[in-house]
Protein backbone atom coordinates (compact mmCIF):
# COMPACT_ATOMS: atom_id res chain seq x y z
CA UNK A 1 0.00 0.00 0.00
CA UNK A 2 1.26 3.49 -1.10
CA UNK A 3 0.24 6.07 1.50
CA UNK A 4 0.96 9.67 0.52
CA UNK A 5 0.46 12.84 2.24
CA UNK A 6 -2.58 15.26 1.38
CA UNK A 7 -3.52 18.71 2.37
CA UNK A 8 -5.98 17.09 4.51
CA UNK A 9 -4.44 13.97 5.78
CA UNK A 10 -3.57 10.76 3.56
CA UNK A 11 -4.67 9.23 0.52
CA UNK A 12 -3.72 5.30 0.19
CA UNK A 13 -4.33 3.53 -3.11
CA UNK A 14 -5.25 0.34 -4.66
CA UNK A 15 -7.40 -0.60 -1.80
CA UNK A 16 -9.56 -3.41 -2.00
CA UNK A 17 -12.43 -5.46 -0.40
CA UNK A 18 -13.10 -2.76 1.70
CA UNK A 19 -16.62 -0.47 1.83
CA UNK A 20 -17.05 1.80 5.02
CA UNK A 21 -20.30 1.81 5.15
CA UNK A 22 -20.59 -1.81 5.43
CA UNK A 23 -17.76 -2.01 7.86
CA UNK A 24 -18.09 0.88 9.85
CA UNK A 25 -21.35 1.11 10.73
CA UNK A 26 -22.74 -2.36 10.99
CA UNK A 27 -22.43 -2.92 14.88
CA UNK A 28 -18.70 -3.53 15.21
CA UNK A 29 -17.96 -0.22 16.25
CA UNK A 30 -20.37 3.04 17.36
CA UNK A 31 -18.24 5.71 16.97
CA UNK A 32 -18.53 6.60 13.36
CA UNK A 33 -21.41 8.71 11.67
CA UNK A 34 -21.92 9.61 8.08
CA UNK A 35 -20.85 12.87 6.79
CA UNK A 36 -20.99 13.92 3.40
CA UNK A 37 -19.58 10.98 0.97
CA UNK A 38 -17.47 9.74 3.89
CA UNK A 39 -17.54 8.75 7.61
CA UNK A 40 -16.38 10.56 10.88
CA UNK A 41 -15.11 8.92 14.01
CA UNK A 42 -12.84 8.12 16.91
CA UNK A 43 -10.85 5.17 17.88
CA UNK A 44 -7.07 5.56 19.42
CA UNK A 45 -7.61 9.06 20.90
CA UNK A 46 -8.03 10.01 16.47
CA UNK A 47 -10.36 11.88 15.25
CA UNK A 48 -10.38 11.16 11.46
CA UNK A 49 -12.95 11.76 7.94
CA UNK A 50 -12.56 8.76 6.08
CA UNK A 51 -13.91 8.23 3.08
CA UNK A 52 -12.72 5.83 -0.38
CA UNK A 53 -13.32 6.58 -4.02
CA UNK A 54 -12.52 4.16 -6.63
CA UNK A 55 -9.91 2.45 -4.80
CA UNK A 56 -8.26 5.52 -3.18
CA UNK A 57 -8.93 5.37 0.37
CA UNK A 58 -8.85 9.32 1.94
CA UNK A 59 -8.12 9.47 6.03
CA UNK A 60 -8.44 13.21 6.16
CA UNK A 61 -6.71 14.89 9.47
CA UNK A 62 -4.47 11.63 9.85
CA UNK A 63 -0.38 11.67 8.79
CA UNK A 64 1.14 9.20 7.37
CA UNK A 65 2.52 7.69 10.88
CA UNK A 66 -0.84 7.75 12.18
CA UNK A 67 -1.97 5.32 8.84
CA UNK A 68 0.54 3.08 9.73
CA UNK A 69 0.55 3.19 13.69
CA UNK A 70 -2.86 3.19 13.77
CA UNK A 71 -5.55 3.09 11.12
CA UNK A 72 -3.98 0.30 8.40
CA UNK A 73 -4.45 -2.10 11.58
CA UNK A 74 -7.83 -0.72 12.86
CA UNK A 75 -9.11 -1.55 8.97
CA UNK A 76 -6.92 -4.85 9.37
CA UNK A 77 -5.60 -3.59 5.82
CA UNK A 78 -3.03 -6.52 5.64
CA UNK A 79 -5.34 -9.19 6.01
CA UNK A 80 -6.06 -10.73 2.34
CA UNK A 81 -9.62 -10.81 2.45
CA UNK A 82 -10.67 -12.40 -1.08
CA UNK A 83 -8.61 -15.33 -0.18
CA UNK A 84 -10.44 -15.84 2.94
CA UNK A 85 -13.51 -15.23 1.30
CA UNK A 86 -12.32 -18.16 -0.67
CA UNK A 87 -11.86 -20.48 2.18
CA UNK A 88 -14.84 -19.97 3.38
CA UNK A 89 -17.16 -19.95 0.78
CA UNK A 90 -16.45 -23.37 0.43
CA UNK A 91 -17.80 -24.06 3.50
CA UNK A 92 -21.52 -23.36 2.50
CA UNK A 93 -23.75 -22.20 -0.46
CA UNK A 94 -25.21 -20.14 1.86
CA UNK A 95 -21.76 -18.57 2.85
CA UNK A 96 -20.55 -18.22 -0.66
CA UNK A 97 -23.58 -16.05 -1.44
CA UNK A 98 -23.24 -14.05 1.57
CA UNK A 99 -19.76 -13.42 1.23
CA UNK A 100 -19.90 -11.93 -2.01
CA UNK A 101 -22.95 -10.18 -1.46
CA UNK A 102 -20.85 -8.48 0.64
CA UNK A 103 -17.17 -8.73 -0.10
CA UNK A 104 -15.96 -5.01 1.22
CA UNK A 105 -16.36 -6.31 5.15
CA UNK A 106 -13.45 -6.09 7.12
CA UNK A 107 -13.13 -6.82 11.08
CA UNK A 108 -12.09 -3.72 12.62
CA UNK A 109 -8.94 -4.03 15.20
CA UNK A 110 -10.05 -1.65 17.98
CA UNK A 111 -9.01 -0.76 21.01
CA UNK A 112 -9.82 -3.69 23.85
CA UNK A 113 -11.17 -1.61 26.57
CA UNK A 114 -13.26 0.13 23.98
CA UNK A 115 -14.80 -2.49 22.19
CA UNK A 116 -15.87 -4.54 25.92
CA UNK A 117 -17.10 -1.57 27.29
CA UNK A 118 -19.22 -0.71 24.07
CA UNK A 119 -20.57 -4.32 23.97
CA UNK A 120 -21.28 -3.90 27.61
CA UNK A 121 -23.95 -1.33 26.52
CA UNK A 122 -24.95 -2.64 23.50
CA UNK A 123 -26.84 -5.46 25.76
CA UNK A 124 -30.95 -5.58 24.96
CA UNK A 125 -29.95 -2.55 22.64
CA UNK A 126 -29.78 -1.05 19.13
CA UNK A 127 -27.49 0.73 17.59
CA UNK A 128 -28.77 3.92 17.18
CA UNK A 129 -29.41 4.01 21.34
CA UNK A 130 -25.68 2.48 21.74
CA UNK A 131 -24.14 4.98 19.84
CA UNK A 132 -26.00 7.79 21.99
CA UNK A 133 -25.15 6.26 25.15
CA UNK A 134 -21.68 5.69 24.10
CA UNK A 135 -21.21 9.28 22.98
CA UNK A 136 -22.50 10.65 26.29
CA UNK A 137 -20.40 8.68 27.96
CA UNK A 138 -17.39 9.95 26.14
CA UNK A 139 -18.62 13.56 26.57
CA UNK A 140 -18.88 13.06 30.48
CA UNK A 141 -15.81 11.39 30.71
CA UNK A 142 -13.47 11.45 28.01
CA UNK A 143 -10.59 13.41 27.06
CA UNK A 144 -11.57 16.69 25.01
CA UNK A 145 -9.35 15.90 21.40
CA UNK A 146 -10.06 19.38 20.38
CA UNK A 147 -14.17 19.45 20.33
CA UNK A 148 -14.52 15.80 20.47
CA UNK A 149 -13.49 13.01 23.07
CA UNK A 150 -11.59 9.78 23.70
CA UNK A 151 -13.09 7.07 25.11
CA UNK A 152 -12.61 7.28 28.17
CA UNK A 153 -9.91 5.00 30.24
CA UNK A 154 -11.01 2.14 32.84
CA UNK A 155 -8.76 4.30 34.98
CA UNK A 156 -10.62 7.26 34.74
CA UNK A 157 -14.39 4.96 35.46
CA UNK A 158 -13.14 2.88 37.91
CA UNK A 159 -13.29 5.39 40.95
CA UNK A 160 -17.27 6.20 39.87
CA UNK A 161 -20.25 4.31 41.23
CA UNK A 162 -22.91 3.47 38.86
CA UNK A 163 -25.19 6.31 40.33
CA UNK A 164 -22.54 8.60 38.82
CA UNK A 165 -22.88 7.22 34.59
CA UNK A 166 -26.97 8.82 35.59
CA UNK A 167 -26.40 11.21 32.78
CA UNK A 168 -25.49 8.66 29.76
CA UNK A 169 -28.87 6.54 30.57
CA UNK A 170 -27.14 3.65 30.25
CA UNK A 171 -29.83 1.99 32.57
CA UNK A 172 -29.01 -0.82 34.20
CA UNK A 173 -25.46 -1.22 32.41
CA UNK A 174 -24.17 1.60 34.08
CA UNK A 175 -23.33 -1.34 37.13
CA UNK A 176 -21.70 -3.37 34.81
CA UNK A 177 -19.54 -0.79 33.08
CA UNK A 178 -18.01 0.16 36.24
CA UNK A 179 -17.64 -3.81 37.48
CA UNK A 180 -15.54 -3.63 33.91
CA UNK A 181 -13.81 -0.62 34.60
CA UNK A 182 -12.54 -1.68 38.43
CA UNK A 183 -11.44 -5.23 37.20
CA UNK A 184 -9.64 -4.11 34.41
CA UNK A 185 -7.90 -1.35 35.78
CA UNK A 186 -6.76 -3.46 38.75
CA UNK A 187 -5.12 -5.78 36.70
CA UNK A 188 -7.91 -8.68 37.34
CA UNK A 189 -8.95 -8.97 34.30
CA UNK A 190 -5.70 -8.55 31.71
CA UNK A 191 -7.34 -7.81 28.13
CA UNK A 192 -3.95 -8.35 27.01
CA UNK A 193 -3.34 -11.24 28.11
CA UNK A 194 -6.77 -12.31 26.01
CA UNK A 195 -4.84 -11.88 22.91
CA UNK A 196 -2.82 -15.02 23.46
CA UNK A 197 -4.39 -17.27 25.96
CA UNK A 198 -6.39 -20.49 24.72
CA UNK A 199 -9.99 -19.52 23.32
CA UNK A 200 -11.96 -20.72 26.33
CA UNK A 201 -9.25 -18.89 28.57
CA UNK A 202 -9.64 -15.79 27.48
CA UNK A 203 -13.41 -15.92 27.34
CA UNK A 204 -13.77 -17.01 31.19
CA UNK A 205 -11.34 -14.08 31.83
CA UNK A 206 -13.59 -11.53 30.39
CA UNK A 207 -16.61 -13.70 32.10
CA UNK A 208 -15.57 -12.68 35.26
CA UNK A 209 -16.76 -9.48 35.00
CA UNK A 210 -20.27 -8.51 36.30
CA UNK A 211 -22.97 -9.00 33.53
CA UNK A 212 -20.29 -10.11 30.74
CA UNK A 213 -21.85 -13.20 29.31
CA UNK A 214 -20.60 -15.55 26.09
CA UNK A 215 -22.02 -13.31 23.45
CA UNK A 216 -20.14 -9.75 25.32
CA UNK A 217 -17.36 -12.04 25.41
CA UNK A 218 -17.22 -13.32 22.35
CA UNK A 219 -17.91 -9.49 20.53
CA UNK A 220 -14.88 -8.33 22.53
CA UNK A 221 -12.66 -11.00 21.69
CA UNK A 222 -13.36 -10.42 18.08
CA UNK A 223 -13.79 -6.72 17.89
CA UNK A 224 -11.44 -5.58 20.23
CA UNK A 225 -8.66 -8.63 20.32
CA UNK A 226 -8.81 -9.17 16.80
CA UNK A 227 -9.63 -12.77 17.60
CA UNK A 228 -11.13 -14.31 14.26
CA UNK A 229 -12.07 -17.36 15.26
CA UNK A 230 -14.76 -15.99 17.62
CA UNK A 231 -18.51 -16.41 16.39
CA UNK A 232 -20.37 -14.54 18.38
CA UNK A 233 -24.20 -15.79 18.36
CA UNK A 234 -27.04 -13.28 19.32
CA UNK A 235 -31.02 -14.35 18.82
CA UNK A 236 -30.32 -12.74 15.06
CA UNK A 237 -27.72 -15.13 14.44
CA UNK A 238 -28.89 -18.38 16.36
CA UNK A 239 -32.04 -17.39 13.80
CA UNK A 240 -29.76 -17.88 10.90
CA UNK A 241 -27.92 -20.63 11.89
CA UNK A 242 -30.60 -22.38 12.12
CA UNK A 243 -33.11 -21.48 8.62
CA UNK A 244 -29.68 -21.39 6.56
CA UNK A 245 -26.90 -23.54 8.48
CA UNK A 246 -28.56 -26.00 9.85
CA UNK A 247 -26.47 -28.90 11.50
CA UNK A 248 -23.95 -26.40 11.90
CA UNK A 249 -22.58 -24.38 14.94
CA UNK A 250 -20.42 -21.68 15.42
CA UNK A 251 -17.47 -24.41 15.42
CA UNK A 252 -18.35 -24.97 11.94
CA UNK A 253 -16.75 -22.19 10.83
CA UNK A 254 -13.33 -22.85 11.41
CA UNK A 255 -10.51 -20.47 12.05
CA UNK A 256 -12.15 -17.26 10.27
CA UNK A 257 -15.21 -17.65 11.52
CA UNK A 258 -15.34 -14.01 12.79
CA UNK A 259 -15.27 -13.05 9.30
CA UNK A 260 -17.84 -15.45 8.21
CA UNK A 261 -20.48 -13.75 11.20
CA UNK A 262 -20.28 -10.87 9.43
CA UNK A 263 -20.91 -11.81 6.30
CA UNK A 264 -23.22 -13.72 7.70
CA UNK A 265 -25.11 -11.15 9.51
CA UNK A 266 -25.22 -8.93 7.20
CA UNK A 267 -26.44 -11.00 4.61
CA UNK A 268 -29.29 -12.21 6.87
CA UNK A 269 -30.31 -8.80 7.79
CA UNK A 270 -30.82 -7.63 4.28
CA UNK A 271 -31.99 -10.17 3.21
CA UNK A 272 -35.50 -10.64 5.39
CA UNK A 273 -37.27 -12.92 3.26
CA UNK A 274 -35.09 -15.79 4.00
CA UNK A 275 -36.96 -16.15 7.08
CA UNK A 276 -40.54 -15.60 5.76
CA UNK A 277 -40.27 -19.26 4.02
Amino acid sequence: MNCISTENGVKIENITDLNLAETLDCGQSFRWEAEGSGYRGVAFGKEVVMRLEDGVLYIDGATAADFDNIWSDYLDLSLDYSAVREQISALHPVLREASAYAPGIRILRQEPWEALCSFIISQNNNIKRIKGIVKRLCESFGEDIGGSFAFPEAEKLAPLEPDDLAPIRAGFRGKYIIDAARRVSSGEVDLEACRTLGYDEARAELMKIKGVGVKVADCTLLFGLHRIEAFPVDVWMRRALDRLFPGMSADSFGRYAGIAQQYIFHYSRMHPELFDR
